[in-house]
């Protein structure tokens, strides 16, 4: 094995042994991480110290995932997602394990406007947890609904870990954005409808009734109370038809390309997704400074790992490559000489093990374009090959045993989280990594 692949095995071994045995933050391991990986460079460490925080600090994806870690947070205090959930819940509460049901479908809608597992877990769990645990749901069984869930917020575009692939150098000439969202949306609903087959196996295995009545609000009252909330999602459509598909080129055609250009959806979308949750939260906002300063410093703690992790996997994954990583992985992997279904799996697994300590960002970031080059080498439509990195790389919120999303989930609900740890793996990390196998040589419809 070539230089790098030792110190991409450096790298993922400090973060794990860090983060897990050693108890300390991600962002912090991250740091850490990426020294260790710098040093492989000798005499060259300051020069790949350079070349890591360059890549690290140009990219417009670190602004777009903290502003999703703001925009999560925002929705949660002001109680925009509630009004979403009390409409799914007006619409499936009435079946058993209704809450089930509703908090799966409420984490996929939350999901597709604040992408992170980890503010996944704990906005739905919050609102979720509580509820069916009321609804005859177990405690263990609910928060491991709830980490399972977690991966909604990663998987569903466009997330920070969709542009971070797009963005990878061995991904960009091959695989364009207006491609990959459909394709990406028909990968995340397979995902979804595991979830919710999740949920009737729950159901049924424990026996599980309906939401008492008293805590259902009559659709007409919910959807009058609430409807507005779902205005949201326009943060999303509209950078999407500005930018992307026959609008997209309509509007190319009529103001020129070179204006286009400066119109970026990675940062667009946050942009107008944050604007949007200001006007529908107005009337729960701050009214004065001092009230504004404590609600922006309740989200610092978030963005002390996540910041870290963000900018560090960058650094990192861009050392790893400036240390021929790429040619290297590939090497090895491509000596399997491998049908496209093996090389799927192969890659999924591989994936799902560095997505199990890491983020999926970092996961991303650092073996994403490898995986997808590997893929494609061996006859997988660079769509489709994308898909399967992506799928797999969601799988990091229900890892254990180092998924954030783990802790946050049992916290709330009072459990001992190894309590979760032996159906998560069974019931959401197996089956959501056989997903990412199954697209590879085409087996799950994806359109590409």
């Amino acid at each position: 094995m070539g230089l790098a692949v030792w110190a991409l095995m450096a790298y993922i071994g400090t973060i794990v042994v860090w983060s897990v045995p050693l108890k300390r933050g991600i962002g912090e391991a991250m740091v850490v991480g990426f020294l260790v990986v710098c040093a492989f460079g000798g005499p060259d460490v300051l020069d790949l110290l350079l070349v890591g925080l360059q890549a690290a600090f140009s990219q417009e994806i670190v602004f777009a995932a903290l502003a999703f870690t703001f925009i999560g947070f925002l929705l949660a205090a002001t109680g925009v997602i509630d009004r979403q959930v009390d409409i799914l819940n007006s619409l499936l509460g009435r079946f058993r394990g209704g809450a089930g049901y509703v908090a799966t479908v409420g984490s996929a809608l939350f999901g597709s406007v604040a992408h992170s597992g980890s503010a996944n877990a704990a906005t739905m769990g919050t609102v979720a947890i509580p509820w069916m645990k009321r609804s005859q749901w177990p405690p263990h069984v609910a928060a491991t609904l709830i980490a399972g869930n977690a991966g909604n917020g990663t998987v569903i575009p466009p997330s920070a870990s969709f542009f971070i692939l797009i963005g990878t150098a061995t991904v960009a000439p091959l695989v364009s954005v207006d491609a990959l969202l459909p394709a990406m949306f028909a990968a995340a609903g397979w995902c979804v409808l595991w979830r919710l087959i999740v949920v009737f196996i729950f159901v049924r295995r424990h026996k599980i009734g309906r939401v008492d009545r008293s805590d259902i609000m009559p659709f007409v009252q919910a959807f009058a109370r609430g409807w507005t909330s779902f205005l949201l999602f326009l943060g999303i459509v509209i950078p999407v038809l500005v930018t992307l598909g026959p609008t997209g080129e309509a509007l190319i055609g009529a103001l020129g390309e070179d204006v286009m250009d400066t119109v970026s959806i990675v940062v667009w979308i946050p942009v107008l997704l944050l604007l949007f949750a200001l006007v529908l939260g107005r009337k729960k906002l701050p009214r004065t400074g001092a009230a504004w300063y404590d609600f922006v410093a309740k989200t610092a703690p978030r963005y002390r790992d996540i910041g870290a992790t963000l900018v560090f996997a960058f650094a990192g994954g861009a050392v790893l490559t400036e240390l021929g990583l790429a040619d290297q992985l590939s090497a090895v992997l491509n000596g399997f000489d491998a049908s496209p279904l093996v090389m799927s799996i192969v890659v999924a697994v591989l994936v799902v093990l560095v997505a199990g300590p890491l983020s999926s960002t970092a996961t991303i970031a650092t073996i994403g374009g490898i995986g997808f080059s590997v893929l494609v080498v061996a006859g997988v439509d660079p769509i489709l090959a994308a898909c399967v990195v992506l799928v797999a790389a969601s799988t990091e919120g229900a890892s254990p045993p180092g998924a954030s999303a783990i802790y946050i989930a049992t916290g709330i609900a009072g459990v001992n989280p190894v309590k979760t740890f032996v159906p998560l793996i069974v019931l959401y990390v197996l089956p959501i990594l056989l997903i990412a196998a199954l697209i590879g040589p085409g087996w799950l419809p994806v359109p590409h």
